[in-house]
């Protein structure tokens, strides 16, 4: 899916926390390495690791620090000593976030929990001593705001396999996309890369689906970069939808109806028998792209065997085995 030249000259990088490596830099001189991570998708990222309590200063072992007062603003202090980093951690996540746009990173994944690193549902102390799950680390919520577009998650959550699957078709969409605007997203260009996401997005966004394809339809009429910038968000905006057996089964009736032609009744009332199970949810979503992919490469339909949808993602990762 991305190999050869195109991949040597964009590789295809993922920021991570660096404990999650294996590298022992928590607070209390551990860490929390990831097999998964680092053993199955470490085999198709290339990892930029970062620890922002250890870059901005605060050493390994340390005094463990929590979020304290409003959500909104949330101060970071030591658990024991009260002392306050919000300041110099703010300052260094404003500076490190501008090192890693220099990397083009594909994809984040966060430590959960963490009062600098956690994605969502972080803990933050009122006066009162009292904790609410409602917030967001110190760096995570600037690299979130300076990469809006960028898929992010933290590594909990990617223990849900519709989570994952979601997360990483993300990311690997959002490479092609930074393929496609390196290559200075000609419209040619564009019209070529929209049409072979637009089962995937149908899979993802019906409603998204309508505003992309009216989109690329009036591409003379907008500014190049107006363009790029509009066509780069409803993107991601409609892949961060999440997908549901009914949108599959939806996607997968469109591919029936396009292959009535090509291939004869028996076969197509095989293809239709297995996307019913997998309607009822009596076998994964695996089994009737498989089907499909099967027949497709037997009648050689190139527009089908282009589409995304049926491989937004290795193989090898397995992911649509559990979905």
């Amino acid at each position: 899916m991305i190999a050869g030249k195109e991949q040597k000259e964009l590789p295809l990088r993922v920021g991570l926390s660096s404990c999650l490596l294996g590298h022992m830099v928590r607070f209390d001189g551990g860490h929390k390495k990831d097999r998964y991570l680092t053993d199955v998708l470490g085999t198709y990222f290339e990892w930029v690791h970062v620890c922002p309590e250890l870059e901005v200063g605060m050493g390994v072992p340390r005094e463990s620090v929590r979020l304290v007062g409003s959500q909104e603003s949330p101060h970071m202090v030591g658990t024991k000593s009260n002392t306050d980093w919000t300041d110099r951690m703010v300052r260094f996540s404003e500076q490190r976030v501008r090192q890693l746009e220099e990397l083009q990173l594909s994809g984040y994944i966060l430590k959960s929990d963490s009062p600098t690193c956690g994605m969502e549902r972080v803990r933050v102390y009122a006066t009162n001593g009292i904790p609410a799950k409602n917030g967001r680390g110190l760096f995570a919520a600037a690299f979130m705001k300076q990469f809006p577009l960028i898929p992010v998650e933290e590594e909990g959550r990617l223990n849900d396999a519709k989570i994952r699957d979601n997360f990483i078709v993300r990311v690997f969409a959002y490479h092609r996309l930074q393929r496609l605007i390196a290559s200075g997203f000609r419209r040619g260009d564009l019209v070529s890369f929209h049409a072979a996401h637009k089962y995937l997005i149908l899979a993802h966004s019906p409603k998204h689906y309508q505003s992309l394809g009216k989109l690329v339809g009036t591409a003379s009429a907008h500014m190049p970069s107006d363009l790029r910038n509009n066509y780069s968000r409803l993107f991601m905006e409609a892949l961060a939808v999440k997908t549901t057996v009914k949108k599959n089964v939806n996607v997968l009736q469109h591919i029936l109806g396009f292959l009535r032609d090509q291939v004869p009744t028996v076969e197509k009332e095989n293809i239709r028998e297995v996307i019913d199970d997998y309607a009822h949810e009596l076998v994964p979503l695996v089994v009737p792209l498989t089907l499909v992919r099967h027949y497709v490469r037997i009648y050689d339909i190139p527009y089908i065997r282009d589409q995304i949808y049926l491989n937004p993602h290795p193989k090898e990762l397995m992911l649509r085995n559990h979905v």
